[in-house]
């Protein structure tokens, strides 16, 4: 027994310093990722008491306090929901410490980039004190989180347009024929993708003899919308290129559907509602990647100034900077400058504070909500317009990304 005893402190010692030694490790250029690591922790913490942790709930008074207990369902997305609120909290609480940093001298520069055993520290504790909170503020932040996930939406496509102009420009600048026949190739998959994804949403979301005038706009505006991005683009005065329209244009698709699959289990138009259980799982990992994917890409736009993420007054690293200083002096001088930020942090981690309130409705279906009834509410309909108003969104963007230069020659884009 003492021998037992003294191995297991052992283990647990050697597990402290690893850790500790882990942490330390954590430099300026790797806090990025480490800020990516803590929250796909969050996401795994999610996921692990949303499958374990409906019994404890159910034990808990605060929490369960309903003349009848609700079923398992109920205490899962609870579970879910606490751990994103937590998880909102510490990133928005970040992200007003850090709002206003202009140079690496302020001191709360050095909280963003260390600090690390602390952060760890007050996350666990933030999380662990949401299991302490009324129902009720849970479940006004699964209200609000509908709305944040929208603007968490709106993100990943001005990452996304960021992302696919940028491709193109990289591949038109290598000014070879095997690279234009690439994009050319890209382009004719996306859009074969996008035309047979469509048929398969009329075939789920318009079935024979029902009236589905309203699922038959969203897709047929969604086909509109393709043609009309290939249209423009090609436009002689637009002088732009298939690829980014034709990827746009799938991802605008996938929105449809995603939109219409948010439609009540009940709703005679959703046809996928018999084969809710057997979609859930894949629309959930699908979207599970797509946010990790659009937090890390992120962090690494922000690490390298980006115009996205990039500090009010602050300019992009390297520039009107001499390759060698001039004399001693010049060094001497130049070290005591205080270097300007790259990137916005209250930006960079707002957007952690968007992705936790997403993840969350991921997790969650979109379909539940936490009231205080205790009973399940099919809330469909919002999460619906959420999606349709983020794929008109990314439209209209698009186009504007298009003919902005236009209309605006002056100035740069």
């Amino acid at each position: 027994m003492w021998a037992a005893s003294c191995l297991a402190s052992c283990c647990a010692a050697c597990a402290c310093e690893a850790c500790r030694t882990a942490v330390g490790s954590i430099g300026r250029r790797s806090a990025r990722i480490a800020y990516c690591g803590l929250f796909a922790l969050s996401l795994l913490a999610s996921w692990v008491l949303r499958e374990v942790a409906a019994p404890l709930l159910q034990s808990i008074p605060w929490i369960n306090h309903f003349h009848k207990t609700p079923d398992r369902e109920w205490f899962e997305t609870d579970a879910v929901l606490r751990v994103s609120l937590g998880n909102f909290l510490f990133f928005t609480i970040l992200a007003a410490i850090m709002a206003g940093i202009k140079d690496q001298k302020d001191p709360r520069d050095k909280v963003h980039h260390g600090g690390w055993m602390a952060k760890i520290f007050c996350w666990v504790v933030i999380v662990f004190l949401m299991f302490f909170v009324p129902n009720g503020v849970v479940s006004f932040y699964e209200s609000i989180s509908k709305f944040g996930s929208g603007l968490f939406l709106l993100v990943q496509v001005v990452l996304l347009l960021d992302f696919v102009h940028g491709w193109n420009e990289n591949w038109v600048a290598k000014d070879e024929q095997f690279w234009y026949m690439a994009l050319l190739v890209v382009s004719v998959v996306c859009y074969i993708g996008s035309f047979a994804f469509s048929g398969l949403l009329f075939h789920w979301f318009t079935p024979s003899g029902q009236d589905c005038g309203l699922n038959m706009f969203f897709i047929v505006s969604t086909l509109i919308l393709v043609v009309v991005f290939a249209i423009v683009a090609l436009h002689p005065k637009v002088n732009g290129s298939l690829l980014p329209a034709s990827v746009i244009g799938l991802y605008c698709t996938y929105l449809c559907y995603s939109g219409l699959s948010s439609e009540p289990r009940d709703y005679e138009c959703n046809g996928l509602h018999n084969h809710s259980k057997a979609m859930s799982t894949g629309s959930l990992t699908l979207g599970l990647c797509t946010t990790i994917l659009s937090v890390v890409y992120s962090a690494v736009r922000a690490g390298s100034s980006a115009t996205v993420l990039s500090a009010p007054d602050s300019p992009r690293a390297g520039a009107d900077k001499p390759l060698l200083p001039f004399s001693k002096a010049d060094e001497e001088e130049t070290k005591d400058v205080a270097k300007p930020v790259t990137y916005s942090y209250s930006f960079f981690h707002l957007i952690f504070s968007l992705a936790s309130m997403y993840s969350a409705m991921l997790l969650t279906g979109w379909s539940t909500s936490v009231g205080e009834s205790g009973m399940l509410v099919d809330v469909g309909w919002p999460s619906v317009w959420v999606r349709i108003a983020t794929q008109w969104a990314t439209a209209g963007l698009f186009i504007w990304s298009l003919v902005a230069p236009l209309l605006f020659p002056d100035r740069e884009f």
